[in-house]
C-alpha cells in the first residue's frame, strides 16, 4: 500500500521528534559532556602550550606543566570547556533537527543521509560561531601565564579582558576557521550518524 501525500510529512515530523533531540536525556547528556572534558581538556591544554612553542615536545610540555602547575594546570581552562560544550550541543542538535523536519516537509520525504549531513553542517557552523567568545576566553585562560588573573579561570573576566583590549573582534577571533572546522565535522559526524541509523533500521526491518 502506498504512501498517501500527507503521510510523507508526518513521517518527517515523527523522524524529527524522535531523532536526537527526541531521544535524547538532555541531563544525562550535559552529565556526559563534563565527564568527557575530564579526559579531553588535558589534552587540550597541552595541544594549545604546543601550537605556541612548536619547538618542545609533546612529553616535555606536558611534564613541564605538571612540574610547575601539578595536576591542575592540566585542568586550567576545564569550567571555560564545560561552559563551551553545553551551549553549543544546545544549539547544534536542536538546529540540526529543525532543519531535518523543515527541508523534509518542503520536499514531502524524509531527507536523505547527505541532505541530514548538509543540515548537520549548517548547525555546527552556526554553533560554532554564537559560542565563539567562549571558545575565545577557554583559549586565553589556557594559555595564560601561571599565576596571572587570567589563569584562574573565570570565564567573565577573560571576556571582559578580551572586550576591553580588543572589543568585539577580538570576542569573535578566528571565528571563520573555526565555523570552517566544526561545519566539516558536523557534515562528517552527523551524516555518518544518519547513514548509520538508516542502515541498522533496515538491518532490524528485514529480520523475521
Amino acid at each position: 500500500m502506498g504512501l498517501r501525500p500527507a503521510e510523507p510529512r508526518l513521517i518527517a515530523w515523527a523522524v524529527s521528534r524522535g531523532g536526537v533531540c527526541g531521544a535524547m536525556d538532555w541531563p544525562g547528556f550535559t552529565a556526559s559532556l563534563v565527564v568527557a572534558c575530564l579526559i579531553r581538556v588535558p589534552s587540550e591544554v597541552v595541544k594549545q602550550r604546543a601550537q605556541v612553542s612548536a619547538s618542545s615536545r609533546t612529553f616535555h610540555i606536558f611534564s613541564n606543566i605538571l612540574y610547575k602547575e601539578g595536576v591542575q594546570g592540566l585542568y586550567r581552562g576545564y569550567k571555560s570547556t564545560v561552559l563551551r560544550e553545553i551551549p553549543f550541543s544546545l544549539v547544534q542538535f536542536p538546529l540540526w533537527e529543525s532543519l531535518k523536519a523543515l527541508w523534509s516537509w518542503r520536499q514531502d520525504r524524509v531527507v536523505d543521509c547527505w541532505q541530514s549531513a548538509v543540515c548537520g553542517a549548517f548547525a555546527g557552523g552556526f554553533a560554532a560561531a554564537v559560542t565563539t567568545p567562549l571558545d575565545v576566553a577557554k583559549t586565553r585562560i589556557m594559555l595564560a601565564k601561571a599565576g596571572s588573573s587570567t589563569a584562574s579561570g573565570n570565564v567573565l573576566s577573560a571576556l571582559h579582558g578580551v572586550w576591553r583590549t580588543h572589543g568585539l573582534s577580538g570576542l569573535f577571533a578566528g571565528v571563520f576557521p573555526r565555523m570552517a572546522a566544526i561545519s566539516l565535522g558536523g557534515f562528517i559526524f552527523l551524516g555518518a550518524y544518519e547513514q548509520t541509523r538508516s542502515l541498522l533500521w533496515e538491518a532490524g526491518r528485514e529480520r523475521p
